[in-house]
C-alpha cells in the first residue's frame, strides 16, 4: 500500500467514513510490520484492535454476579462494624463478671472461717460486709456507665441512619412517580390514533 493511499484511508478512518473492508485493510497493513515513518500512533491503535479481539465478551450473568459480590461485601462490612462494637462490650462485661465472681468466691472462703458467738457482733459484721459489697457494686456501676453511653450513642446512630434511609426511599419513590408520569405522557392517546 502506498503512503498516499495509507494517508487517505487513515483520514477516512478518523472521520468515521471508512468502510469495514478499508478498516480490515488497515489492520492487515499495520500487522505486517513495514510501516513508514510517522505512523507509530496508528500502529499502536491497530495492534490494540488485533489484541482486543482475543478478549471474550462477558457472560450474560456478569452484571448480576458483580452486584451479588458487592451485596455480599456490604453485608460482610456491616457485620464487621457490629463485631467491632460488640466484642469490646462483651469482653468488658465478661471481665467484670469474672472479677465480681472472684471477689465473692474469695470473700466467702475468707469469711466462712470466722464465727461470732455474739449475734450483735455478727449483725454488725454483716452490715459492714454488705456496705462494702454495695460500695463495690456502685463503683462497678460507675465503671459500666461509659458502656451505657456507648450503647446510647449506637442507638442514636442507628436511628439517624434509619431516618436518612427513609428520606432516600421517599425521594426514590418521588422519582419513580415522576418517571411513570413521563412514561404516561409519551403514550399516544386514543384521540391521536383515530386522527
Amino acid at each position: 500500500m502506498s503512503e498516499e493511499e495509507l494517508k487517505r484511508l487513515i483520514e477516512k478512518y478518523y472521520n468515521g467514513e471508512s468502510t469495514e473492508e478499508e478498516e480490515i485493510a488497515l489492520r492487515v497493513f499495520f500487522r505486517k510490520g513495514n510501516i513508514p515513518e510517522g505512523f507509530d500512533a496508528e500502529k499502536e491503535i491497530f495492534s490494540y484492535y488485533a489484541e482486543s479481539q482475543d478478549v471474550p465478551e462477558p457472560s450474560i450473568d456478569f452484571e448480576a454476579r458483580i452486584l451479588t459480590g458487592i451485596d455480599a461485601s456490604e453485608r460482610e462490612r456491616g457485620s464487621q462494624n457490629i463485631r467491632r462494637y460488640l466484642i469490646p462490650i462483651l469482653s468488658a462485661a465478661a471481665g467484670i463478671l469474672i472479677l465480681t465472681g472472684s471477689y465473692f468466691f474469695f470473700m466467702k472462703r475468707a469469711e466462712s472461717v470466722d464465727t461470732f458467738a455474739d449475734p450483735a457482733i455478727a449483725y454488725a459484721e454483716t452490715i459492714k460486709i454488705l456496705r462494702d459489697v454495695s460500695s463495690q457494686l456502685n463503683h462497678s456501676a460507675q465503671v459500666l456507665e461509659p458502656v451505657g453511653k456507648m450503647s446510647e450513642f449506637t442507638r442514636k446512630s442507628f436511628k439517624s441512619i434509619n431516618k436518612s434511609t427513609g428520606i432516600v426511599e421517599k425521594n426514590l419513590k418521588n422519582l419513580d412517580y415522576l418517571q411513570r408520569a413521563i412514561d404516561l405522557s409519551h403514550v399516544p392517546s386514543d384521540k391521536n390514533i383515530n386522527k
